[in-house]
């Protein structure tokens, strides 16, 4: 009930009654303060009445993908806007997903984008350390790698979030792709024996850094970047930067349009719209500094970017292919 009534405000917010038919339904995982005035834009600069449907902080990617799924015989979502790539790949495998390549494509490379424009990433966010520098005051003490939330001199001094949701578990899924199950599977026990913190997600992970709760931990960059600006005591690692390191991983924000949808020139409309140079620069000045992918788009950065530090290279679908393996193991792992 809670969830159809802020679907109705939502509607209203965006200039459609709850007695009128929208002429494009977007479900977002997105942050709503960072999505539904980009949405609010493109329907009052298109005439259309949008409406959006969000859900919650935790398992949000999770709950859309489910939802679209449990719609698949009667589409209700025209556009699916996540915020990372992985359950983007769930609705691919299932066949739920309605090919458009967007004239804006080129602009993005090629592990940002499906080869048959089942999808298209844009706007990334990087999976970063956040340091309290209070508590470790000396750079050189620094963690620099995902695998130093494994290192005996951290034990229950580090913090993630639950590597079942979000790009927590869309990092989770390129480790098992990446090193093969047997090695990830390692990696994730060794976390639990060195006793890293479990937090509900990575906004409290970058909250009880800034809050000297735990020395580290492991987040996305919009959460740091919230809390450098703030003024909290914290700095930005990118891990993994050596010669024999994989890089750093980031994940970009997906766009894909549900097959049998009941908008599909609205949700093209949409999705050529959010694509543009205009859309990426205006998510990278905003709060939540998004890392433009796509080229052509000038603007100050306040995060770095693919281009300016060594970037993880990842078969996102292969990664995917992964998932349910790693969430088998990750569920009976993390239960508690």
């Amino acid at each position: 009930m809670c969830r159809w009534l802020a679907l109705g405000l939502c509607l209203l917010a965006l200039g459609c009654t709850t007695g009128e038919e929208p002429d494009l339904v977007v479900y977002t995982a997105l942050d709503e303060e960072f999505s539904e005035p980009i949405l609010k834009d493109f329907a009052q600069q298109n005439s259309l009445k949008v409406a959006p449907k969000y859900d919650t902080e935790a398992t949000k990617t999770v709950g859309l993908a489910n939802a679209i799924l449990a719609e698949k015989d009667r589409p209700r979502c025209d556009v699916f806007w996540n915020n990372e790539i992985l359950n983007t790949l769930r609705l691919q495998q299932a066949g739920l997903l309605e090919a458009y390549v967007s004239p804006q494509a080129e602009r993005f490379p090629a592990m940002y984008r499906s080869a048959d424009g089942l999808w298209h990433g844009f706007a990334g966010r990087a999976r970063v350390l956040i340091v309290n520098t209070e508590l470790v005051p000396n750079e050189a003490d620094w963690p620099r790698s995902i695998r130093d939330l494994a290192d005996a001199k951290w034990r229950g001094r580090c913090g993630m979030a639950k590597p079942l949701f979000g790009t927590t578990a869309t990092h989770a899924a390129c480790l098992f792709a990446a090193w093969g199950e047997d090695q990830a599977k390692a990696y994730f026990q060794s976390l639990l024996d060195n006793e890293v913190q479990i937090l509900a997600g990575n906004k409290q992970v970058a909250l009880g850094v800034a809050q000297g709760q735990i020395a580290f931990g492991i987040t996305d960059t919009d959460d740091a970047i919230i809390e450098v600006e703030k003024g909290a005591p914290v700095a930005i690692v990118y891990p993994d930067q050596g010669d024999d390191q994989p890089g750093t991983l980031f994940i970009p924000n997906t766009l894909a349009i549900i097959r049998g949808c009941p908008h599909p020139a609205a949700a093209r409309q949409l999705v050529d719209h959010l694509l543009t140079p205009a859309v990426e620069k205006r998510l990278a000045e905003g709060a939540s500094a998004q890392i433009p992918l796509g080229e052509g788009v000038e603007t100050q950065v306040r995060v770095e970017t693919p281009h300016t530090v060594k970037a993880m290279q990842v078969d996102f679908e292969a990664a995917a292919r992964q998932w349910d393996a790693a969430a088998s193991y990750l569920r009976e792992a993390f239960a508690n």
